[in-house]
């Protein structure tokens, strides 16, 4: 549905003093049709550059977008008649922004009208349909109230109806919850999840909480200085030997206790979380294991969960025991003398685990 190849946008600016500033670096994306996307990343990756040259309201300096089948750097800056094209392809994608940007002096359902009213849609058709989306999210009640009478949520609802106006294929969303509290931030990702269920909406959102890609991403992706390091299912992410999204979703520490032991990092899928692995390891090969981290979450619907766990004697001694790990369907990966941030890690566990092997990109960041 969404697609972006070779993706570069570079800042030209003379308080630079002739140093460009480049935003995205080539950036290769691919979301699925219907499917909600995360593009997670540290302030400055170029999540913020990446999600506004979608729909072309920062123009790329090279590198092409498609979305629904149509190529829209094609459209861009080509003369009146593609201008109109690509204002017509624009509606087919809505926008969710951090900080509402909702009008102050018109009503919740003027707000939402909005953008039919600049369409041309009559003012009968404008209201129905601006009533028909405050139902839909929730606000009914509140369309003859002013931005000024709501909550965040509540106006973070409005912003999402509003980008529902024109009956988008796509929903990109810009940090749409980072201003929220907590448990607004909750009732607003589900909102959205239930929308791409109910719509068949393909949501493309971008986010620095990890919080976030657990709770309704179906696929993510990890931005470093303005390039995708790394890329996938969710699923398939925490299947990964050595994937570095998987160890921000899911964190475990723990250092060994001495010397002549071996760390393994585990990760429990599907069914094997549910069961005591752990348990049946120590009885049945009468060892003494010790749990230095663990972590434990819902994704997808499914237990997914991670563990750091210290084997005594070094990995030679230990092949056996971390076979059968391996059989029970987990993935396990040695932990070689793990500084304190960044831990080296050997894979040894099935590649294979459930949810499938995603997409790497190893090049390091420019």
């Amino acid at each position: 549905m969404i697609t972006t190849t070779g993706l570069t946008k570079i800042y030209r600016s003379a308080a630079s003093r002739g140093r460009d500033i480049t935003a995205l670096d080539s950036v290769d994306l691919h979301v699925r049709e219907g499917e909600v996307f995360g593009v997670v990343g540290q302030s400055g990756a170029g999540k913020s550059s990446l999600i506004r040259c979608v729909n072309l309201l920062e123009r790329p300096t090279a590198g092409r977008v498609t979305v629904a089948g149509q190529d829209l750097t094609a459209l861009a800056g080509r003369g009146r008649r593609a201008g109109k094209e690509l204002r017509r392809a624009r509606s087919s994608i809505g926008m969710v922004f951090q900080h509402f940007n909702l009008l102050s002096s018109r009503t919740v359902q003027d707000n939402v009208g909005l953008p039919l009213e600049i369409l041309g849609v009559s003012g009968r058709d404008r209201a129905r349909r601006a009533l028909e989306l405050l139902d839909l999210v929730g606000l009914a009640d509140k369309a003859s109230s002013y931005p000024a009478q709501l909550s965040g949520g509540q106006k973070q609802r409005v912003g999402i109806a509003r980008a529902l106006a024109g009956d988008p294929e796509v929903l990109l969303s810009d940090e749409a919850t980072s201003a929220l509290d907590p448990e607004t931030t909750r009732s607003i990702l589900q909102l959205l999840r239930d929308l791409n269920r109910q719509l068949g909406l393909t949501v493309l959102l971008i986010t620095h909480e990890m919080e976030v890609v657990k709770t309704i991403c179906d696929s993510a992706a990890l931005m470093e200085k303005g390039r995708i390091v790394e890329s996938g299912t969710v699923g398939g992410l925490l299947a990964t030997p050595g994937s570095q999204l998987a160890r921000e979703l899911f964190p475990v520490g723990g250092a060994p206790s001495g010397p002549g032991r071996t760390v393994i990092d585990v990760t429990f899928h599907g069914e094997a979380a549910t069961r005591p692995v752990i348990s049946q390891l120590s009885r049945t090969y009468n060892i003494d294991i010790t749990i230095l981290g663990a972590a434990m979450d819902t994704v997808g619907g499914r237990q997914i969960g991670r563990m750091r766990i210290e084997l005594p004697g070094g990995y030679e001694e230990n092949v056996v025991p971390v076979g059968f790990l391996r059989e029970q369907g987990l993935q396990a990966e040695v932990v070689d003398d793990p500084p304190e941030n960044e831990p080296a890690r050997k894979p040894v566990a099935n590649e294979s685990a459930e949810g499938g092997t995603p997409a790497l990109v190893k090049e390091d960041a420019k």
